[in-house]
């Protein structure tokens, strides 16, 4: 587990560089703040007792995804790639079959550096929030929390059937988020049965929507449209806004979230390394 000075340090070094940088990281916050103490996943740099440098991993099924920072005027000293190749030791230690880095895609400095290591651009991800827009009020969609045994197997079999983990990655993921105990996890259901999912998260005043799914042969009917209108409901009745993001190349997403009523902010790149 991470402490709250580490915490805090993080967020201090976040400002300056999203500062300096004019973009914003993505730093997962609710994940750092739910840190397995079994894993190393998060790396610092100090120079005289501060933090200028940071690096964190997040872990999704057999994809590890990493996301760093190094303070301004600490760059081009090395400090970023002393903390990259210290992550993969750790990597390499796990099955892990993909890699990603993260980029803010205004970044050039995370550019550059990309540019030092074998690794190909993946996909792009826009950030959205939800600003206004019609949303639907339909009774017969309705989202309940998730508490059984059977919610639980619905949640595996769709992150097998819409987000392509294997059932063994799928356990692993959603048991560790149970775990946790730091999202709120709804079941979406239709006619008495059982459709997809969501799960939202709440940091720092805002809330954000994740594995957002319905089962495929049930999509196309307006039922996650009706769904994510109760969730943005439910989370802008208590005064929070609500963001989510989605990938670039996910049209059919992108466009139902759109006619929800977000609008994207900002995007980042993701870099697949190609380990040697």
């Amino acid at each position: 587990m991470l402490t709250k000075e580490q915490l805090k340090e993080i967020k201090e070094l976040q400002s300056v560089c999203e500062k300096e940088g004019g973009y914003e990281l993505k730093l997962n916050e609710d994940m750092l703040e739910t840190r397995d103490e079994n894993s190393k996943e998060d790396f610092f740099h100090y120079e005289d007792g501060h933090l200028v440098g940071f690096l964190g991993c997040y872990g999704f099924g057999n994809k590890i995804e990493m996301t760093g920072m190094v303070h301004p005027d600490y760059r081009r000293k090395g400090i970023f790639t002393k903390m990259f190749t210290e992550a993969m030791t750790e990597v390499k230690k796990r099955e892990i079959s993909t890699v990603l880095l993260n980029a803010p895609s205004s970044s050039r400095s995370a550019k550059e550096f990309l540019k030092s290591i074998p690794c190909s651009f993946e996909v792009a991800e826009y950030q959205m929030k939800w600003e206004t827009g019609e949303l639907m009020d339909d009774p017969a969609v309705n989202i309940r929390s998730s508490t059984s045994k059977e919610d639980f197997d619905a949640e595996i079999q769709l992150e097998v059937a819409c987000f392509g983990f294997t059932e063994q990655e799928a356990l692993s993921f959603n048991q560790r988020m149970k775990e946790l105990n730091s999202e709120d996890m709804f079941i979406i259901e239709t006619e008495d049965q059982t459709a997809g999912k969501i799960r939202v998260s709440e940091t720092n005043g805002e809330a954000w929507i994740y594995g957002f799914a319905v089962f495929p042969e049930l999509q196309g009917k307006g039922i996650g449209r009706k769904a994510l209108s109760k969730v943005v409901k439910m989370k802008t009745k208590k005064g929070l806004p609500v963001f989510l993001e989605v990938e670039a190349r996910n049209a059919h997403a992108l466009k139902l979230y759109e006619s929800c009523g977000f609008r994207s902010y900002h995007s980042q790149d993701y870099y697949k390394y190609q380990a040697e």
